[in-house]
């Protein structure tokens, strides 16, 4: 009596651990050290049944896909317990059988992917996505630019800028949980501009984190459009340089 009540205590810590009787049984099998393939009838049917007893000693709802199971369990270890008269076992048990093992095996198997397709979300949630930025109106006559540069030149750049940051090593980054709206970014631009009138473009970019980049090259157009600062390049291949207004 006293080790049927340590099972119980057991069984009762992994309920709600369980999406099924199927699943259950797949616990049951890898506990005990089974093989799936030749499963212990006997074994099982004792294991899943004394989960259902203390199911019931807790006053929990029985659902019945349970029960539906522990009868086809109980069928099979009546089979299984009888003499056998001929060589072959009965077909209608060995065909149950099958018919269980492979119910397991198609769980199993489903039970893995939903694993990996878990794994590969978790994963998608470390990776920055952002919808493509429409530059057009950044073409606009009004924009200022140096006589020697354009938003072409720019990108061109600021593109091979990019590259160049992603082959360095070691490849120094900051890395900030704090999302930074455009209005910020563009009142520490002019901050900085205020301070030292004259500043290298590409200076501007001491994070190169996604999200910091973009908002960064935004705010210098935006503020390039509304004429608070103009891009200038001296010479082709020259360094940029963005300038009080």
């Amino acid at each position: 009596m006293k080790d049927r009540r340590v099972i119980i205590m057991d069984y009762k810590f992994k309920i709600n651990e369980f999406e099924g009787p199927i699943d259950l049984l797949l616990h049951l099998i890898k506990e005990s050290q089974m093989d799936i393939l030749n499963i212990e009838i006997v074994l099982l049917t004792d294991q899943y049944l004394n989960y259902i007893k203390s199911m019931e000693e807790i006053n929990l709802v029985i659902a019945s896909e349970y029960l539906v199971i522990a009868s086809e369990l109980t069928f099979l270890k009546s089979k299984h317990l009888l003499p056998i008269k001929e060589e072959n076992q009965d077909e209608e048990y060995i065909e149950a059988k099958e018919n269980l093992v492979n119910r397991l095996l198609e769980y199993k198997q489903y039970k893995e992917v939903t694993k990996d397709f878990k794994d590969l979300e978790e994963k998608r949630k470390e990776i920055f996505t952002k919808i493509p930025s429409n530059l057009n109106e950044y073409k606009a006559s009004d924009i200022t630019l140096g006589q020697d540069i354009s938003l072409e030149d720019l990108l061109v750049a600021f593109q091979k800028f990019l590259e160049r940051k992603k082959y360095e090593e070691p490849l120094s980054t900051k890395i900030t949980t704090k999302e930074i709206s455009l209005e910020e970014r563009t009142q520490t631009i002019k901050s900085i501009l205020k301070e030292r009138k004259r500043v290298e473009f590409f200076e501007l970019f001491d994070n190169i984190s996604k999200p910091y980049v973009v908002i960064t090259f935004l705010s210098i157009l935006e503020m390039a459009k509304k004429n608070e600062l103009i891009i200038v390049q001296e010479n082709n291949f020259a360094k940029i340089y963005c300038e009080v207004r």
